[in-house]
């Protein structure tokens, strides 16, 4: 199951080295929900090599605000604190490892 990155903990969570990736969704969102069983696929997959975990926009706009977040859903790849990917609205499960692969190397 993915991780839940909040304004209070992603510093530690999400931006403490590595590789991360950060799906920013909400409830209300169609498309979200399409998107969100593969975040948890990929996150039982990537266990203890990559953090992967989803922000609730509506709960945590401290971290959406900073991302520039205007669409959901959008799926950012974090390496060593720092945006390396970006995915904005639906994709497949292969697009999104083939995105975590890249950074892992």
């Amino acid at each position: 199951m993915a991780l839940e990155f909040t304004d209070s903990n992603f510093q530690e969570k999400a931006l403490s080295g590595g590789v991360s990736v950060v799906d920013f969704w909400a409830e209300w969102c169609g498309p979200c929900r399409l998107i969100g069983p593969i975040i948890d696929d990929l996150s039982v997959t990537y266990a203890g090599r990559v953090a992967i975990g989803k922000v609730n926009v509506d709960d945590n706009p401290e971290i959406s605000t900073k991302y520039s977040i205007r669409s959901i859903p959008t799926i950012l790849v974090i390496k060593d604190g720092e945006v390396v990917d970006k995915q904005v609205g639906v994709t497949t499960k292969a697009a999104l490892e083939a995105k975590i692969l890249a950074h892992l190397a």
